[in-house]
């Protein structure tokens, strides 16, 4: 954090995520707090999804306009204009409170929620804007644990400052409560100011797309959301991201609406604070994964962080119902948590890499779009169940298998994810630690060929290094490796005999770059001569000449450098399909040299930083 603080306007833009969380959630506690007050069991539930409900909504009606404005505006113009609004906003919810107007209050759940909707897209879309590629792991983990900071001091604010204001002698309807506390309305009004104020401080960093039009006409009949999601579409890794990410909070709406009833049918509590505490425990726990899955994807997007992360948060819903105590919720809660900070850091840097510049406010708007379908179809069902007299108990346990069935999806159609898992087996157990250089060389989209040096490992470390996954052409007697080719075969690898390619094969890699897919040959072959390029290689180059897609080719060095040994991973400048063998072998000479002096300058500068 301290790196990316350093950045000019980071500062600045990390205090407008966290004032625009506190502000959205205080008003939220408020009133989800009210409707625990004065109501129980299963209208409780009902009530509480249906505020989530409203919350989701916008984020699905103006889906293509959000995306619009991201993508021809400059950023942090379209926050500025977010955070004036949620001024607005919060000066009439305030009045709300005072005249004790409950509907009204619960209804400005919703307009405060199209303000987000809007700002989503531009906030999350100005991660790679302000930090580019190599820092979109960092920076999404940043993100994530001030966002999670907001939520859980928000929590124990606003639930502390209501109960404070809260007399159950006294406060026996909607609207004495919200007259009771109406006060807190002013400090939801003093965070939005200090937002705005804010707002103004984050650095303008790109031009206004004037060529860009919405066409209102084609966002009321529908088409707009079909060119919107277009780019969703023929992106599977962005795609499957999505439904994973979807996954995982449709799971947490339903765990957050549905636990206090839980809370307050088996353990017997109804003080708010403790209610909200336990929940809040949650978001501590995605703040610490968060942070601690940027710090492991300092310069890369850390993949092993998506499967443990999902196993975590299997077993932690399957423990939920067998928990007796407010202290064990706590701690289940915190590891719940910190799961989904593992999972969700990886995903989100996923879809921010693989969306083009032009297009990441669209993909950045359907992410928004098909987790909140997903967030209020479940909590949807959650009232048709809860109207059904299911029990709060029932319904957690449903969730259970929602959550494996999900996390099993996602990791089988992300099977780069369990690389490093792989690679440890293969090593026998053997800690490997990775660096990663030169990400941003690696184009979002579209046909590449990784060419370097051969190395035994090489299949695995390049996959774990790059966001993007491998096609992986592979020796025979690797392929069918006892312990491995179920993964291979999960891949989608290539089994190869040592020497000339057969027309099948190559036919098959000719396939795989025509679908605009990143290629790489295993080799365990000395190099010929003085030459790191082989000669299997030089037969790929040959063949991409019959790619009717335009191929990169990626120079790539993998070296053991450093005091405790580190294997880095380099990345160089895709060059052309066209390039000589003389002149890429002297791409990879320099940029083995340039790896290790860029290494040496980034472990010297630590040293310095720690004495």
């Amino acid at each position: 954090m301290k790196g990316l603080l350093a950045k000019s306007g980071f500062f600045a833009y990390i205090a407008v995520v966290f004032l625009n969380a506190f502000v959205d959630l205080g008003h939220k506690i408020i009133v989800q707090n009210t409707v625990f007050k004065v109501y129980d069991g299963n209208t409780q539930i009902m009530l509480t999804a249906i505020v989530n409900a409203l919350i989701l909504l916008p984020f699905i009606l103006f889906f293509s306009p959000s995306g619009f404005l991201s993508d021809k505006y400059p950023k942090n113009r379209v926050m500025r204009a977010a955070a004036w609004a949620a001024l607005g906003l919060t000066l009439a919810i305030t009045l709300c409170y005072y005249r004790g107007w409950f509907i009204a209050a619960f209804c400005m759940t919703f307009l405060l929620a199209v303000q987000s909707a809007f700002y989503s897209p531009a906030k999350y879309g100005y991660i790679k804007t302000l930090l580019g590629k190599e820092r979109l792991g960092e920076g999404n983990g940043a993100v994530q644990a001030v966002t999670i900071t907001s939520i859980l001091l928000g929590t124990f604010v606003y639930s502390i400052l209501f109960e404070s204001r809260y007399d159950a002698n006294l406060h026996l309807k909607e609207s004495a409560i919200l007259s009771a506390i109406a006060p807190l309305g002013w400090l939801l009004v003093a965070n939005s100011l200090v937002q705005l104020v804010f707002a103004y401080r984050v650095p303008e960093l790109e031009q206004t797309t004037r060529s860009m039009h919405f066409d209102w006409g084609d966002y009321w009949r529908g088409r707009a959301l079909r060119q919107n999601i277009e780019p969703i579409r023929k992106q599977p890794v962005i795609r499957l991201a999505i439904i994973g990410l979807a996954m995982f909070w449709s799971v947490s709406q339903v765990m957050l609406a549905t636990f206090p009833a839980f809370a307050k049918e088996t353990l017997g509590e109804t003080n708010t604070v403790m209610i909200q505490g336990t929940l809040a425990a949650s978001g501590l726990g995605i703040m610490f994964g968060a942070l601690l899955a940027g710090r492991l994807s300092r310069k890369h997007i850390e993949l092993a962080l998506i499967p443990m992360g999902a196993a975590g948060i299997v077993m932690g819903l399957a423990l939920i119902p067998n928990i007796g105590s407010n202290a064990g919720h706590v701690a289940n809660f915190m590891m719940i948590g910190m799961m989904g900070g593992f999972f969700i850091v990886p995903l989100n840097a996923l879809i921010q890499f693989h969306a083009g510049d032009n297009e990441l406010g669209k993909v950045l708007a359907g992410n928004n779009l098909f987790q909140n379908i997903a967030m209020l179809l479940f909590l949807l069902v959650t009232v048709a169940l809860s109207s059904a007299g299911a029990s709060a108990v029932l319904i957690l346990s449903l969730l259970v298998g929602v959550a494996l069935c999900g996390s099993c999806y996602t990791v089988v159609k992300l099977p780069q994810s369990l690389a490093r898992f792989v690679l440890l087996r293969g090593q026998r157990g053997k800690r490997t630690r990775i660096e990663v250089l030169g990400i941003r060389n690696l184009p979002e989209s579209g046909a590449a060929l990784l060419v370097g040096k051969p190395g035994g490992d090489d299949w695995a470390l390049l996959q774990i290094a790059s966001p993007r996954p491998i096609k992986l052409v592979l020796q025979r007697e690797l392929y069918q490796s006892s312990y491995m080719n179920w993964w291979f075969r999960l891949c989608g690898a290539v089994p190869a005999d040592q020497g000339p390619l057969p027309a099948a094969a190559l036919g098959k890699i000719v396939g795989m770059l025509d679908d605009k897919q990143v290629v790489y040959r295993h080799s365990s072959a000395s190099p010929e001569g003085n030459h790191g390029v082989t000669e299997s290689q030089i037969e790929l180059l040959q063949a991409c000449r019959s790619v009717t897609a335009r191929v990169w080719i990626i120079p790539y060095s993998i070296q053991c450098l450093g005091s405790p040994p580190a294997t880095v991973v380099a990345f160089g400048k895709p060059e052309p399909d066209t390039i000589a063998r003389d002149e890429l072998q002297h791409k990879l000479e320099a940029l083995e040299a340039s790896a290790r002096q860029e290494w040496d300058q980034d472990s010297s500068l630590a040293t310095k930083t720690l004495s």
